[in-house]
This record gives C-alpha cells, sequence and structure tokens, in this order.
C-alpha cells in the first residue's frame, strides 16, 4: 500500500533577499525514513522544484523524505548552482531529526543537467569552490544517487551539439558555462578518468536508448569509468524511450518500471 505524505514549501536559502525554495515530501508515521535531495534537470537554465513530481511522489508513496530544490539557473553561471546544491544537502542533513531522516543514510536524485549537477556535487562534497555558504552539516556527502538520463560528460555533450547543429543545446551551454575548460573541469565523466574522485556512493543510472540529447555511448562510458574507480553502478537502460521518457507518460510500462527501479534502489541502499 502506498504510504500517505505531506508536502510542504520552505525556504533553504537566500540570495539577495530572495529566497530559495524546497518542496518536502514527508510521509506519514513515524521514522527514521531514507532522505533524498532531488534536482532538477532543465540544460541549467529552466524548470524548477515541481518538474519531476512524479518520481517525488513515488518516492513519498515508498516511505522517502524527498527535498525537491530550486537553484540558481542561467544566466548565473558556473559554479553558484553547486553552492546551492551543496548547501541545500548540508540543509538536509541539518533538519534531519525534525523530518525523522538518518543523517547518514541521505542519498540524491537527479534529472539530465541535474544529475551532472548532483553527481559532480557528489564527488566533491567538500571542495571550496561549492561549500562556501556557510550553515548546515559540515558537508555534501551523499550515501547513493540515483541518475536519469544524466548529462555526466558535458564536454562531449557540447561538441556534440555543435557538430550535429543542435543549436538549443549548444546555446544552453553557452548560457551556463563559463567556457570550454570548465567543462572539462567540472565534468564527472574526466574527474573519475583524472582519479580525482573523492567519494563513490552507489549509483543507479536510468537511460532511454533514444535519447537525443546525449552521446550515444555517454552512459555506457561512465558506468565503465565508475566501476574502474571502485564505485558501484547499476545502469538500467530501456529500449527506444527518449529523455525524460518518466515525465512524459508516468503511466507508461516504462516509466512505471524506472520509478519502480528507483524506488527500490533507494530502499536497498537506504536501510
Amino acid at each position: 500500500m502506498p504510504v500517505a505524505f505531506q508536502i510542504k514549501d520552505v525556504p533553504y536559502l537566500h540570495h539577495a533577499g530572495e529566497a530559495l525554495l524546497a518542496r518536502l515530501y514527508i510521509p506519514e508515521g513515524r521514522g527514521p525514513f531514507p532522505g533524498v535531495v532531488e534536482v532538477h534537470g532543465g540544460a541549467w537554465g529552466s524548470n524548477d522544484r515541481l518538474s519531476n513530481t512524479a518520481i517525488h511522489t513515488k518516492l513519498a508513496e515508498s516511505g522517502v523524505v524527498v527535498m525537491a530544490i530550486d537553484f540558481r539557473l542561467a544566466p548565473v553561471k558556473y559554479p553558484a548552482a553547486l553552492e546551492d546544491i551543496n548547501y541545500a544537502v548540508r540543509w538536509f542533513k541539518a533538519h534531519a531529526g525534525e523530518l525523522s531522516i538518518r543523517p547518514d543514510r541521505i542519498g540524491g536524485l537527479g534529472t539530465s543537467s541535474g544529475g551532472h549537477q548532483l553527481m559532480l556535487s557528489a564527488l566533491r562534497p567538500r571542495d571550496p569552490r561549492y561549500s562556501i555558504v556557510p550553515g548546515g552539516a559540515d558537508d555534501a556527502s551523499l550515501a547513493f544517487i540515483a541518475l536519469c538520463w544524466p548529462i555526466v560528460d558535458p564536454l562531449a555533450r557540447y561538441r556534440m551539439a555543435i557538430a550535429t547543429g543542435l543549436e538549443r543545446l549548444q546555446a544552453a551551454h553557452d548560457l551556463w558555462w563559463p567556457d570550454e575548460a570548465a567543462m572539462a573541469d567540472a565534468n564527472p565523466q574526466l574527474i573519475l578518468e583524472r582519479g580525482e574522485a573523492g567519494t563513490l556512493p552507489p549509483v543507479l543510472v536510468i537511460q532511454g536508448t533514444n535519447d537525443a540529447n546525449v552521446t550515444p555511448d555517454m552512459a555506457d562510458r561512465f558506468a565503465a569509468a565508475y566501476r574502474k574507480a571502485g564505485g558501484m553502478l547499476d545502469l538500467k537502460k530501456f529500449d527506444g524511450e527518449p529523455h525524460a521518457f518518466i515525465g512524459q507518460d508516468p503511466a507508461a510500462p516504462a516509466a512505471v518500471a524506472a520509478l519502480d527501479a528507483i524506488a527500490g534502489f533507494v530502499r536497498a541502499h537506504a536501510s
């Protein structure tokens, strides 16, 4: 039976007097519950904390506290959003007691460009460029991570967009990234290949095979690099599915299977 849950929006951070909101999904009953910080996609420049409600609802009904966050978007450039994401994780940990969450079993979920940002933050949980906002817990490490169609090699995706004439994607990169050097530095794939990864929590990757927003080999290369570095990664591919297929039709068989896989992964690694 699905667990009943409550929803509330709370400000978790302010910039120049403007609040960044988080939508909290809080299961009813006694904890401790697993906790998940969710980082939405949108090519670094669009969407908000309401974008992935099908995923949030599935997790909440499974007895997971979800913190779906707003953060600064393009044209505010990297690394501003990483400061917000890093702080959101620390905020969630600091409020774990009142939310009936175990602070050492908090994980994350990111979609598309949000998958890039979440994975980057998890690989660099104490990076001084991302942790400049004071307060919260000591670090932004995560116990587990679920990624849906993530842009884990933004430099390769940028060059693919240029080569194939995907002007919308190229423009999105140009609006958020300072330059190609930043795309190479803040690049989960290359961080692994360079041997720079700090922590390697268990990872689930959900990837459709008909995804025109990523290079065809992106998920496979990332899985190979993550495993080679010593991390555990489960790559689940969905034949013929496009980018962001869960949100397009959450009741479709592939979306239901992907949602079940995400919820099962979270339960397994948060216990």
